[in-house]
């Protein structure tokens, strides 16, 4: 195995542990006696799989600024496009990006990257290409889903 091989492989299993510490921390249902419950399996561009049940109370606690920052960071056009091309075909450098979200300047890239990456969607890899966190991925694909259901784009 080549060393991108392992990197990913090893990605892929700290994902898989993060998914069992996710689900075997929560209980199946809260204090409010109702639970929320999402989950995803990702084949390509890396495989992913991913967990998550928690008291609809517990989250309606937690502070808004960090989950709006990242509702913000994903509610731009150009930024939905770079997540869209980086959960279909993986990492890509900054020119992909640009061209995706159809962004004139590299100046206009970059001030959406900080977004991406601010919020912990997006990081820069050792190449000098972006990718979506692993641990991300699911996560902002869910949101992206909810979010067409909402606008009642599934049906």
């Amino acid at each position: 195995m080549d060393l991108q091989q392992r990197v990913e492989a090893l990605e892929a299993r700290l994902a898989d542990l993060e998914s069992e510490r996710s689900a075997s921390s929560e209980p199946a249902a809260g204090p409010s006696g109702g639970h929320l419950h999402y989950e995803g399996h990702l084949a390509e561009p890396a495989e992913l799989d991913w967990t998550i049940q928690v008291d609809p109370a517990r989250v309606l606690e937690l502070p808004d600024g960090p989950r709006t920052d990242v509702l913000a960071a994903l509610g731009h056009p150009a930024r939905a496009a770079i997540v869209r091309l980086l959960a279909t075909h993986g990492p890509q450098p900054a020119a992909a990006l640009q061209e995706a979200a159809d962004l004139g300047s590299t100046g206009r890239l970059y001030h959406h990257l900080k977004s991406l990456t601010a919020t912990h969607l997006v990081e820069q890899d050792k190449r000098g290409s972006y990718r979506l966190r692993p641990q991300a991925t699911i996560p902002a694909l869910v949101l992206l889903t909810a979010a067409s259901d909402i606008a009642d784009q599934l049906r």
